[in-house]
C-alpha cells in the first residue's frame, strides 16, 4: 500500500530549483547571444503550436504589425504578429502595443498557479482589444504534445507518455502547496 507524498515533498524540490535558477540568472544574466537563441527557440515552438490551429492564425493575421512585450524583473521579450498569423521577435526598440508583466519574484509562485490550474498573476497595460486576443489564445490554443510525440515514438508510446504526464499533473494539482505570502498580483 503506497501513500501519496506529503504536499510539500512533491513540489518543494522543483519549486526550490526554479527559484534558485531565477536567482542565479538575476545575478548572472546569460550572454545576449544565448538569451536571443533561447527566445528564438521558444518562438519556433509557439509558432509550431499556432500552426496546428488555423482559427488562431486567422485571428493573429488581423493583428499584423502589432507587438506584445512580456516582462519579468528587467527581462523583456517583445513579439510581433506577422501577416501569416505567426509570431516574430522585435529586434528594433519600439513602444509595444501591449505590455504584460509577470507579477511575483519567484517562479515557484507560477509553478503553484500552473499546478492548481490557475493563470499566473499579471499586470497588463495597453490596447484592450489586443489583450482580449492574447487572452483568447491562452484560453483556446493548446499544444497537442501527444500528437507530436506520436510522430516520433509511435501512437502507443505517445499515449502512455501522455497518460503518465496527465497523472503527474493531477498529482501536482492535488498536492500543490500554497506559496509563501507574497504579492497577490493585479490585473489592470
Amino acid at each position: 500500500m503506497s501513500m501519496p507524498p506529503p504536499p510539500a515533498s512533491l513540489l518543494a524540490p522543483l519549486a526550490g530549483a526554479a527559484d534558485a535558477i531565477a536567482q542565479w540568472v538575476s545575478r548572472t544574466p546569460p550572454p545576449p547571444w544565448l538569451r536571443d537563441e533561447l527566445v528564438q527557440r521558444v518562438v519556433l515552438l509557439l509558432n509550431h503550436v499556432l500552426q496546428q490551429e488555423p482559427q488562431a492564425m486567422a485571428r493573429l493575421a488581423r493583428l499584423k504589425g502589432q507587438s506584445v512585450s512580456l516582462q519579468w524583473q528587467g527581462l523583456a521579450v517583445q513579439l510581433s504578429f506577422t501577416p501569416a498569423g505567426l509570431l516574430d521577435t522585435v529586434r528594433e526598440a519600439r513602444t509595444p502595443d501591449l505590455r504584460i508583466d509577470l507579477v511575483g519574484e519567484r517562479p515557484s509562485e507560477w509553478l503553484h498557479d500552473w499546478a492548481s490550474g490557475q493563470k499566473p498573476h499579471l499586470s497588463i497595460h495597453g490596447d484592450v482589444r489586443l489583450a482580449a486576443e492574447v487572452n483568447w489564445l491562452v484560453d483556446h490554443v493548446r499544444w497537442d504534445i501527444e500528437g507530436d510525440l506520436a510522430r516520433i515514438v509511435g501512437d502507443v508510446a505517445a499515449y502512455r507518455l501522455a497518460q503518465w504526464a496527465r497523472e503527474g499533473i493531477q498529482a501536482l494539482r492535488r498536492f500543490a502547496p500554497t506559496p509563501a505570502a507574497g504579492p497577490t498580483g493585479a490585473s489592470s
